[in-house]
């Protein structure tokens, strides 16, 4: 304002000098408006370097700590994403997802150790003869002596199945799905530096598969997806919050005193299985029964890679 008014001062000072008749009035009125005008710019220069000063001195600051907190708070957040959420989520499906097995075969070629808990490990063992690289496979699966190990997933099973099929034929089904995932991971041992096996009792419902770099959860929990073949599947990455929790309760159950362990060594000969598999099952396998199994896990093998797109 007090601009506006020296400015409006100096030019009314110089347009009544410019009518005025040469005298000492006319020079005293020019001079008025002449230091006016001079005034104005000289204030308006010091109130341009004064403003510039204070906003390098007041804003800037103000600013800069600004953008460092919403950085802070950024870099925060994905901490958060990172330790408590999934890179990936795939929702339940009744197909094998090629981009969910795609991803899952790219974290086992770069791992070194593999983690599986579930109930049968056939898809595990399926997964290691399709891989090209040697690693340790340790695998927590239902015990076949006991019938509340296989309970929980009959029940999962009751959900999908049609009616007129009984819980009987299920279990029956469960039994022979666990006798082919042992002979799986016999044949997947060349793939594998060693590969240690845990039976237990109350096996989660839940599938784990943990590498290197990532865990996957196959929500056989999930109630939603009960009625599909392939329930909702989470990723989680190393370091997260669920990657350390279940590689502790993992190792947990494969280091207890009061589980039954047992292990494969890629030299192991056919009569080491077999008597390895009496000890697992509590039943004797003839050579023509294991060949059958065999046939069984190879024609699983095939179908599961030709449909998940994986080749082999």
């Amino acid at each position: 304002m007090l601009l506006l008014i020296l400015i409006v001062v100096a030019g009314v000072s110089l347009l009544i000098s410019s009518a005025m008749s040469p005298g000492t009035g006319k020079t005293l009125v020019s001079a008025l408006g002449t230091g006016t005008l001079i005034s104005a710019v000289v204030g308006f220069g010091q109130t341009l370097i004064t403003a510039t000063a204070s906003q390098k001195a007041l804003v800037a600051p103000v600013i800069e700590e600004s953008r460092r907190a919403l950085q802070e708070l950024s870099a925060e957040y994905r901490s958060l994403n990172r330790e408590f959420f999934p890179t990936h989520v795939f929702e339940a499906t009744t197909d094998p997802d090629p981009a969910f097995n795609r991803l899952m075969m790219a974290d086992l070629n770069a791992t070194r150790q593999c983690f599986f808990r579930g109930f049968s490990a056939r898809h595990a063992a399926a997964r290691l003869l399709l891989s090209h690289t040697e690693r340790e496979l340790r695998a927590v699966i239902a015990d076949p002596r006991d019938a509340s190990a296989i309970s929980g997933r009959a029940r999962y099973l009751l959900r999908r199945e049609e009616s007129g099929v009984d819980y009987e034929t299920i279990q029956n089904r469960l039994h022979n799905e666990i006798w082919i995932g042992l002979v799986g991971l016999y044949l997947a041992r060349s793939h594998c530096a060693q590969v240690d096996i845990t039976v237990v009792s109350d096996p989660p419902l839940d599938r784990l598969e943990m590498f290197d770099d990532s865990v996957w959860l196959t929500l056989y929990s999930d109630i939603g997806g009960a009625t599909t073949l392939y329930p909702r599947t989470l990723r989680f990455t190393e370091g997260s919050f669920m990657y350390n929790m279940e590689r502790a309760e993992f190792l947990r159950v494969c280091n207890s005193r009061s589980g039954r362990h047992f292990q494969i060594m890629p030299d192991s000969t056919r009569q080491d299985f077999l008597a390895l598999f009496e000890k697992i099952t509590g039943s004797r396998l003839s050579e023509e029964q294991f060949g059958e199994l065999e046939g069984k896990f190879h024609a699983f093998r095939r179908e599961f890679s030709a449909v998940a797109e994986l080749g082999g």
